[in-house]
């Protein structure tokens, strides 16, 4: 797999690609912001790279991060992890609402990055990353609009509205709710969300999809929606038509 590494520090960079180039990946280093959104245009034949995951540090000397995930999103589909130091939550859901699709927190172990790296391109397909037309959970590719009052959720198009007014989400948000909402009032546990939606029995996982809740509670505007099942896992609450 081709990687993107946007990284400042170029010992950091390098040590970084040893580790994955033994984990065989190929590692394009961007230095900056705008290296990086130069390295995923395409070439002047219109061919455009082929990267399976974007690395983004969000400490680059040029640009904020977040802006450069932000014209990533626009740019391609393919996965982008942040790699940031801000541990607060609120960051996070900044990042994930930008269309960044995981985040490691610094310091953060090899093992943990190089998970999370297969876990976001085991959601994908193509050589750019691009979804296919039966991305996500296998239970999400069923051709049917689930509806949970003004919640519509299509699945085979991967689309969402709320009073008819769409809502941009990421592939394991999409992933999650369309899990969610093909049960509702069920409670799915923690590890079976995990195992679903992140295809992985990590246990590290686990922050990422507390994240990835408030996430969707925040964009879809309905905190109630998604309810805790303290000590077990979530419930999808259909809101009243």
């Amino acid at each position: 797999m081709r990687l993107l590494l946007v990284e400042d520090d170029d010992h950091v960079a390098a040590a970084l690609s040893a580790i994955l180039a033994k984990h065989g990946f190929a590692v394009t280093h961007a230095r900056n912001g705008e290296e990086a959104l130069q390295a995923v245009l395409p070439t002047a034949q219109g061919e455009r790279p082929s990267y399976g995951v974007i690395l983004l540090d969000l400490g680059l000397p040029d640009q904020d991060g977040y802006q450069v995930c932000a014209r990533i999103r626009k740019l391609t589909t393919t996965p982008v992890i942040m790699v940031t130091a801000r541990a607060d939550v609120r960051s996070r859901i900044h990042g994930l609402n930008l269309g960044a699709d995981d985040y490691v927190v610094k310091p953060y172990d090899p093992g943990e990055l190089l998970a999370r790296i297969h876990a976001v391109s085991r959601r994908t397909s193509g050589p750019a990353g691009e979804d296919a037309s039966s991305g996500g959970t296998g239970s999400a590719a069923d051709a049917t609009v689930l509806r949970l009052g003004s919640v519509a959720v299509e699945l085979p198009t991967r689309r969402v509205s709320v009073d008819g007014r769409p809502v941009a989400l990421t592939r394991k948000e999409f992933d999650l709710l369309a899990l969610l909402a093909q049960r509702p009032g069920v409670v799915f546990r923690r590890e079976q969300i995990i195992s679903e939606v992140w295809q992985t029995s990590w246990e590290g996982t686990g922050r990422t999809l507390e994240v990835h809740v408030a996430s969707l509670r925040s964009k879809l505007r309905m905190p109630a929606l998604i309810e805790t099942v303290r000590g077990v896992g979530y419930r999808l609450v259909a809101p009243a038509a």
